[in-house]
């Protein structure tokens, strides 16, 4: 069904409920979901995913930390592979498929000399050398690169506010600065390359991650001590400026935000309230990996995905490689999670009507 009509059904949606296929539809475009190998064929994963439950999105990767964890393990082994392997996920699609990764450059890259890709730079690196053409050298070669390949969303890049305590993310050099003013302009340097080449962006990771002095991978997280305010001004500048596609949300806790405690991720007071009514911004929200321990050691995974689309997410990651492990039905249990709750009045229709409508936006611009 062509984006145009859906987009339309979407803005004329009743508020009766549609039938149980039309909902499993509407829940398997909220999803972006991973799977294994470097190659896909009849019968995969990858294809049930795509050419049955019709998910809005994959998300790839080049290690396997289910498997073996090395080098290659995963989705990205090859140049050709990989471009192999994107044009037969666009081909069972009957819709404009999102298929993303993480390349940020430096420490967190997917695309690796390893496989025939070039070498990448960290943001730390472009921060402080705080030089545009340079930035937007490293950016376009990455996003043609990213482009050639048939990935057509980059998670990346990362506004968060440098801090060298952070060990998810200034300790591994990936955010820009501590100076908000100095991560918008090379977070647009970066967007704008990746624009002019048809690859969208992901901004990362909001409401912001960089005072954090833990890893909400592995557990609780909470920023209330130390966050800042400006560590949302890289979002607003970047939301006021019209170049935003999607925003990454963060898995921390944050009472100055939202006093009862609930991670930005399930948090309406923060993704609503905050992101969309007071920030002005209407484009899709994902989350980060709903499987990571600073959601799941908190709560059951049915309540996390309830309470995240409630919240104001669009988009629920789920990469199927973390700690958690791979399990091939994950996103089909997913959907049924999604449709039970709407069906059940946990969810309302017009939380998933609205999300639809964003990711239908969103894929409209990809191109074809």
């Amino acid at each position: 069904m062509a984006v145009t009509v859906l987009t339309a059904m979407f803005a004329n949606a009743s508020t009766s409920l549609p039938s149980d296929s039309v909902l499993r539809r509407y829940a398997a475009r909220m999803l972006m979901v991973g799977f294994k190998g470097d190659s896909v064929a009849a019968g995969c994963d990858a294809e049930r995913y795509v050419r049955e439950l019709k998910v809005g999105a994959v998300i790839l990767f080049d290690i396997d930390l289910t498997g073996t964890a090395k080098i290659g393990s995963r989705n990205v082994t090859s140049k050709q592979r990989l471009t192999r392997m994107t044009r037969q996920l666009q081909q069972w699609a009957d819709y404009p498929l999102i298929i993303a990764l993480d390349q940020e450059g430096g420490r967190v890259a997917r695309l690796k000399p390893q496989y025939g890709y070039l070498p990448t730079v960290s943001a730390a690196w472009l921060g402080k050398l705080n030089n545009e053409d340079t930035t937007r050298h490293y950016s376009g070669r990455m996003a043609q690169e990213l482009a050639a390949s048939g990935i057509n969303v980059n998670l990346a890049p990362v506004v968060d506010v440098y801090n060298p305590a952070c060990p998810a993310l200034g300790k591994l050099d990936r955010c820009f600065d501590a100076d908000p003013a100095a991560i918008a302009r090379q977070a647009e340097w970066i967007i704008d390359e990746h624009h002019r080449r048809g690859v969208m962006c992901t901004l990362k990771h909001f409401p912001g991650h960089g005072s954090a002095t833990e890893d909400s991978h592995w557990g609780f997280v909470d920023v209330s001590k130390t966050w800042h305010r400006n560590e949302l001004q890289p979002f607003k500048t970047l939301i006021g400026k019209g170049v935003v596609d999607m925003v990454m949300t963060a898995h921390i806790v944050n009472s100055q935000l939202d006093p009862t405690l609930l991670p930005a991720t399930l948090s309406h007071p923060v993704l609503t309230g905050l992101l969309r009514e007071q920030m002005g911004y209407d484009g899709v929200i994902v989350t980060d990996d709903m499987y990571m321990q600073g959601i799941i050691d908190h709560y059951s995974v049915e309540n996390a995905i309830v309470m995240a689309i409630n919240a104001g997410a669009d988009m629920l990651c789920v990469g199927n490689n973390i700690s958690t492990g791979f399990e091939p039905d994950r996103p089909q249990h997913l959907v049924e999670i999604i449709v039970k709750a709407v069906k059940d009045g946990r969810i309302p229709l017009h939380r998933i009507v609205e999300s639809n409508a964003r990711i239908a936006k969103l894929q409209s611009r990809l191109p074809h």
